[in-house]
């Protein structure tokens, strides 16, 4: 008789989305990656890749760190003491690397954000570990862009929230079409960015768009 042993999690609410995950041990994710390296043709026993499982393991922890955060617990501490300080808050050019969902190949670019503070802002590095916290997962773009700017909205409560993210996608530009330089542009506006034209206009300029 054979013992799967598991390294259980409790269920804990996330950025809006319950989860309950039971990992498999790091044994067994070791033997998962000396699986793939037989189905790839090649012998995980050679010297070159006896060491691989063990930093793959290793890898995947630090790439899917996300799963281990709550986002919204990063923008929980906020600073009212602005001297009313009411205008745009944007953060661009926030580097950004994720996961496809669909093919576990790589995205890689870069995020903006922007908020219109009601009272409180928060540390401009916490926008960026949000960014951090969704993308170090296995993620969709539009998803992922949609789940940054809700939290935002949701925790900091401000007038409005305004995301882009722009980015190219290992799994078309390393497989199946084969077409690089291609970026995907996604965009989330809330609150008066959604309502006025005027004011998603200003934040494409700041961003450069």
């Amino acid at each position: 008789m054979s013992v799967i042993a598991y390294d259980t999690e409790t269920t804990r609410e996330s950025g809006g989305e319950t989860h309950v995950s039971s990992r498999p041990s790091r044994a067994e994710a070791e033997a998962a990656v000396r699986t793939l390296i037989r189905w790839a043709g090649d012998d995980p026993s050679r010297e070159g890749l006896i060491e691989t499982p063990k930093r793959v393991a290793k890898a995947y922890r630090e790439w899917f760190g996300g799963y281990d955060e709550d986002p919204e617990a990063i923008l929980a501490r906020t600073f009212e003491e602005v001297e009313g300080y009411d205008d745009i808050v944007v953060l661009r050019d926030i580097r950004l690397e994720s996961t496809c969902e669909h093919h576990m190949a790589p995205i890689i670019g870069k995020a903006h954000i922007a908020y219109l503070p009601d009272r409180k802002v928060v540390g401009i590095s916490k926008l960026a570990r949000l960014v951090d916290a969704y993308s170090k997962r296995l993620q969709v773009q539009e998803k992922m862009t949609a789940q940054i700017a809700d939290t935002l909205q949701k925790v900091l409560q401000p007038r409005g929230v305004a995301v882009m993210i722009e980015a190219e996608h290992q799994c078309m530009s390393t497989r199946g079409v084969h077409k690089h330089g291609v970026d995907t542009l996604t965009t989330r506006f809330t609150g008066a960015f959604e309502e006025d034209p005027a004011l998603e206009a200003r934040f494409m300029r700041l961003i450069g768009r």
